[in-house]
This record gives structure tokens, C-alpha cells and sequence, in this order.
């Protein structure tokens, strides 16, 4: 039996995946929970085989997530699901250790075919986020987003300055200096030739990266 646990801010969507993974032959929900900070605590008590996470959710991305779990147990699988097939993220969460991507909008069939592909070992990335990834990289390819340029960690920082986040509340959730938050941030600006937290946070929402629902109205 493959025990899997769910991490989504989204009580909807977990209640929908929980409803479609329920009919599988083989598989479990072992817990849920829907945030990163959750899931840091629930992997180790629950040591599930597979996580079924959400990218954007409050306190910890999906990103973060992904790295902090793979440092505790290198064994759990992962897989990314999210509502954008075309946006920065795939590239970099298999960098950071997860072993699958899915848009929620996959089949039924595909979400279990991923989970079971994930379980014995192999990687596994929906059609859709596969295409993008490939056309990319082709020659003359263009970038899905400015956000490509960005490392990893440079990707925790701006997904949580775009959230509101203060350089020592970033700090404290990624153990980083205040003069190491800095840092990044001018490097983050430079990179993608912004001036700003206002148009950050513009950018961010235009490439699908952060829901205005989350921060409310942006200025």
C-alpha cells in the first residue's frame, strides 16, 4: 500500500483529491495538512511514501517545502501540483528534490499513474508542463518567465517578499542574516531589472506565480 499525505491550503482541493485518490487500488491518505510548516511535521510522524504538494500556499512555499523534506527523508517522493502548466517552477523543484509535476487539471488516471511511477523510483511530468519545459529550452526558445534566472534560493526570497514578508521575518523562516536577506533582494531586483517590492509583486501576479488573493488588493 502506498501511503500519501496531502499539502494544500486550499481545503477544496485537498477534499477533491482525497475523493479521487480514495478509488485507487493500492493507495492511502495517511494525513493532510496545508501548509509547508505542517508538512515539515506530519512527514515525520506519519513517514509517508509520497506528498502531494501545492506551490503557492502562506508561511512556506511548496518550493521550501520540497527542499526541507527531501533534507529529513531523501526517501519520500513528491510531487508538485499546481494550476499553472507555464511558470519557473518545474525546473527549479526538481532541482530542489521533488520527483513529479502535475497541473491540477490532470486526469484522474494520470494523478495515479504519477503516484506509482514516483513510488518505484522514477520521475514523472505531465504532457503539458513537459512541452513547456521542452520548448524552452530549443534553440531561439523563448523563457515562460523572467523568474527563470533566479536560483533556488533566490526563489524563497522573493516569494516571500512578494508576500509581504520583512527582511527578519524571511530570515527566521529560511535562517538567513539580515544583511544575507538584503542581498538577495538587490540581487533578485537586478536580475529581473525592477526597481521595487510594488512592481515585484505586479510581475509575480502577471507570470502566475502569486494569487492576488493572497495579498488582497496591490497598489
Amino acid at each position: 500500500m502506498i501511503k500519501v499525505m496531502l499539502v494544500d491550503d486550499h481545503d477544496i482541493v485537498r477534499i477533491g483529491i482525497r475523493l479521487v485518490i480514495e478509488k485507487m487500488s493500492g493507495i492511502q491518505i495517511v494525513g493532510e495538512c496545508n501548509d509547508g510548516y505542517q508538512a515539515l511535521e506530519m512527514v515525520e510522524k506519519e513517514k509517508p511514501d509520497v506528498v502531494l504538494m501545492d506551490v503557492n500556499m502562506p508561511r512556506m512555499s511548496g518550493l521550501e517545502a520540497t527542499k526541507k523534506i527531501t533534507d529529513i527523508d531523501p526517501y519520500v517522493r513528491i510531487i508538485i501540483l499546481t494550476i499553472h502548466a507555464e511558470n519557473p517552477y518545474p525546473k527549479q523543484l526538481l532541482d530542489a528534490g521533488a520527483s513529479g509535476y502535475l497541473t491540477k487539471g490532470c486526469a484522474a488516471q494520470e494523478l495515479e499513474e504519477s503516484i506509482k511511477k514516483v513510488y518505484a523510483g522514477q520521475r514523472y511530468v505531465g504532457a503539458d508542463i513537459a512541452q513547456q519545459m521542452a520548448l524552452s529550452m530549443l534553440p531561439g526558445g523563448h523563457k515562460d518567465s523572467p523568474f527563470d534566472g533566479l536560483t533556488s534560493r533566490e526563489m524563497e526570497v522573493m516569494m516571500l517578499l512578494v508576500r509581504g514578508k520583512k527582511a527578519k521575518e524571511i530570515g527566521h523562516i529560511l535562517g538567513l542574516n539580515d544583511k544575507t536577506v538584503a542581498t538577495y533582494k538587490y540581487r533578485i531586483l537586478e536580475k529581473l531589472e525592477i526597481k521595487n517590492d510594488v512592481k515585484l509583486t505586479h510581475m509575480a501576479i502577471r507570470h502566475g506565480i502569486l494569487d492576488p488573493k493572497e495579498i488582497g488588493s496591490v497598489s
